[in-house]
């Protein structure tokens, strides 16, 4: 089975079809904060992760690991506060909230 997977760069559109990606602003948000632990040299690479049920953007502290953190968007949450998520490299929720900058912006990144 053959999929193609596009990276929507202009998705403000009021007609949506089945895109599972994070959105432009979501996205934005992710990458100042790589970009900012990237420049205090706590994070060295990330990779992407999508599927028809959620999409992870992965940090590593280095390419040859696993991945240290998932921050993911669930596109169908069993409540509202899973829709964003913070997990480790086993898959446990360090955080979650229903807004991701709210999420990003609560978390001491030097803690966990």
């Amino acid at each position: 089975m053959n999929r193609e997977l596009k990276l929507v760069v202009n998705n403000s559109s009021k007609v949506r079809e089945n895109k599972f990606f994070f959105e432009k602003k979501e996205l934005k948000t992710i990458l100042n904060l790589y970009a900012k632990m990237v420049s205090r040299g706590t994070w060295k690479d990330y990779g992407l992760h999508i599927s028809s049920k959620k999409v992870s953007f992965s940090v590593f502290k280095n390419s040859a690991e696993n991945a240290v953190y998932n921050i993911s968007k669930n596109f169908k949450p069993s409540n509202k506060n899973l829709r964003y998520l913070i997990t480790d490299n086993r898959n446990r929720i360090i955080k979650n909230s229903y807004n991701l900058e709210v999420l990003l912006s609560n978390i001491d990144w030097k803690k966990i």
